[in-house]
């Protein structure tokens, strides 16, 4: 098999599939720190306007990257309130300023 039959794009879509579980997962953990629950909102707003581009876009690769992202920051919205649960558990930091919050 030569390089000009061999075919990048799956590799590529799977490294960016990678990349960007690998960003939100931290992004989840801090969003959830510094604003709490109410974060979830700024995680349909990226996953809505990520599905709606990956819909116009021509281009099929980042199409389907658009719509990796769109489906992350979607499955972020439920870790929100996941990490927030860990977070009264004591399995993870709590913010002190939002302390009255975990007391509910």
């Amino acid at each position: 098999m030569t390089r000009d039959t061999m075919h990048f794009t799956g590799l590529f879509i799977g490294f960016a599939t990678f990349m960007t579980i690998g960003f939100f997962h931290p992004l989840v953990i801090k969003a959830e720190y510094y604003i709490g629950r109410r974060s979830w909102w700024a995680f349909l707003f990226v996953g809505l306007a990520a599905l709606t581009a990956s819909l116009f876009v021509n281009n099929q690769t980042v199409s389907i990257i658009l719509g990796v992202v769109a489906f992350s920051a979607l499955w972020g919205i439920r870790e929100v309130f996941q990490q927030h649960e860990r977070v009264r558990k004591g399995w993870f930091p709590m913010n002190p300023k939002r302390k009255q919050e975990y007391e509910k």
